[in-house]
C-alpha cells in the first residue's frame, strides 16, 4: 500500500436508483401541408414542435396539417413530432404516402419515419393519428407502428352510419387502437365558416390535456372537448338507456361523441383489444407507460458484474417505482421478485437474469348501478313531525 499521511476519500454510490416515467403527452401527427413552409416542414421528415401557435403560422391552410394542429391546440399545448406527407393522385397514392416505407438509401418515410423519431429528436411520440388521412390502409398500418413505439393510436371509424361504423370495427383487433365517429363541426378561420373538424385530431390533444393535468391512467371519455360547436352526425344519447345509439357504439369498441354536462364530450374508454385484459384505454396505455420506464430505469445495470446485490438492487428498484404509482394512484399494485425457478445455473452463468413483476390498472368505471326504492316509512317522521309542532 503506497505511503500516505493524511486522508484518503473513496467515493460510492450505494443510494437505490430511482426511475423516471416516461414523457406520455407527446404527438406524433401525420398530415398533408401542400401549401406549408419546406423548411420548418420538410417532407417525410419527423419536426418537433415546441411552439404550437407558431407551427400554425407555417402550416399553410391546404391538406390537414393547419385543421389538426388547430384542433389540437384547442385541447392543450403539447409537445408534437409532425411528419408532412406529400398528397397522391388518389387515395391509393396518399395511402401509400402516408405509410411510407424504407428506402434503399436507409431513409424512412411516411409514418415509418415515427419509428426514426427518438434517434433523430431524442423523444418517443405515444400519442398517434393520421386525422383526414386515417383510411383503413392507413390505420391498420398505424397500428403496427403503434405497437412498436408502444403508442395509442385514435382514428375515426368510417361508415354512413352506425351499423356501418360497428362493421368497420370488425376489421381491428389491436390494443393500441381506439376508433372514434362522427367528427365534430368547429369554426374554421381560414374558410370563415363552420366546418367538419376530425375527431381524431382533437381526441389526440385531449389525450395530452388529460396525461398533463390528471394521468395517463385515466381514459379520453367524460372530458369536455374545446372549440367545437356540434357534430357531423346525430348520436342519440340517454345516459340510463343501454339501448341508446352512444351505448350500442360503446359495446362495440367505438367510442362517440355525446352533448351532456354543458359541452361535447367523447364518451367511450374501449380499445380495439381482442385480450379483455387490455379492453380498457387505460389498462393498454399502464403497460405501455411501465414496459419502458421500467426498461429504460434499469439500463444503468446491464454488463455489471452479476452477484446477489445486483439482483436485490434491480428487484428493489422496480419495487420502489411500483410503490411510487401506487402512492400517485396510477395503478391500484404491483410488485417484483425474483424466481429461482427461472434462473436455473446455466441461464446465470450466460449472464442471463429473469425477474417477474405484475401490477394492477386503474379500470374507469364504466357502468354505476343505482337502486331506487319507494317506501312508505318515512311517513312516521312526517307524522311525528306534526306532533311535535302540535305540542
Amino acid at each position: 500500500m503506497a505511503y500516505a499521511h493524511g486522508i484518503s476519500v473513496t467515493e460510492t454510490s450505494a443510494l437505490q436508483r430511482s426511475m423516471v416515467t416516461v414523457a406520455t403527452a407527446v404527438i406524433g401527427l401525420l398530415a398533408t401541408a401542400p401549401d406549408a413552409d419546406p423548411t420548418v416542414f420538410p417532407l417525410d421528415t419527423p419536426v418537433l414542435i415546441t411552439d404550437l401557435d407558431a407551427a400554425i403560422g407555417k402550416a399553410g391552410v391546404a391538406g390537414t396539417l393547419h385543421g389538426s394542429l388547430r384542433a389540437i391546440a384547442d385541447q392543450a399545448r403539447p409537445v408534437l413530432i409532425v411528419i408532412r406527407v406529400a398528397p397522391g393522385a388518389d387515395t391509393a397514392a396518399t395511402n401509400a404516402s402516408v405509410i411510407g416505407t424504407t428506402t434503399a438509401l436507409g431513409q424512412k418515410t411516411g409514418m415509418q419515419a415515427l419509428l426514426a423519431a427518438e434517434g433523430r429528436l431524442g423523444i418517443k411520440p405515444r400519442i398517434l393519428g393520421a386525422p383526414g388521412l386515417d383510411t383503413l390502409p392507413v390505420t391498420t398500418a398505424l397500428t403496427v407502428v403503434g405497437k412498436k413505439l408502444r403508442a395509442m393510436v385514435y382514428a375515426y371509424a368510417h361508415g354512413a352510419d352506425l351499423a356501418a361504423a360497428i362493421t368497420y370495427r370488425a376489421n381491428f383487433a389491436s390494443r393500441e387502437l381506439m376508433l372514434l365517429t362522427p367528427d365534430f363541426v368547429a369554426f374554421d378561420t381560414a374558410a370563415a365558416a363552420n366546418a367538419p373538424s376530425h375527431v381524431a385530431a382533437r381526441a389526440m390533444g385531449l389525450r395530452a390535456a388529460i396525461d398533463a393535468e390528471q394521468g395517463w391512467n385515466k381514459t379520453i371519455s367524460n372530458v369536455p372537448v374545446l372549440g367545437v360547436l356540434g357534430t357531423t352526425k346525430d348520436i342519440q344519447f340517454d345516459i340510463q338507456d343501454p339501448n341508446c345509439e352512444a351505448n350500442l357504439l360503446n359495446a362495440q369498441q367505438v367510442s362517440t361523441i355525446v352533448r351532456t354536462g354543458g359541452g361535447f364530450r367523447i364518451w367511450g374508454s374501449r380499445t380495439c383489444s381482442a385480450d379483455p385484459l387490455f379492453a380498457f384505454e387505460s389498462a393498454a396505455r399502464t403497460a405501455h407507460v411501465l414496459q419502458d420506464t421500467i426498461a429504460n430505469g434499469l439500463t444503468w445495470a446491464i454488463d455489471k458484474p452479476l452477484r446477489p446485490s445486483l439482483v436485490r438492487d434491480i428487484v428493489e428498484t422496480i419495487n420502489a417505482e411500483m410503490r411510487k404509482l401506487v402512492t400517485a394512484e396510477l395503478i391500484l399494485g404491483g410488485r417484483a421478485w425474483f424466481d429461482v425457478l427461472k434462473n436455473s445455473t446455466a441461464s446465470l452463468s450466460a449472464g442471463k437474469v429473469t425477474i417477474d413483476y405484475d401490477y394492477t390498472p386503474t379500470p374507469p368505471l364504466e357502468s354505476l348501478t343505482l337502486i331506487q326504492r319507494i317506501t312508505d316509512s318515512y311517513f312516521t317522521d312526517l307524522a311525528a313531525g306534526v306532533t311535535a309542532n302540535a305540542a
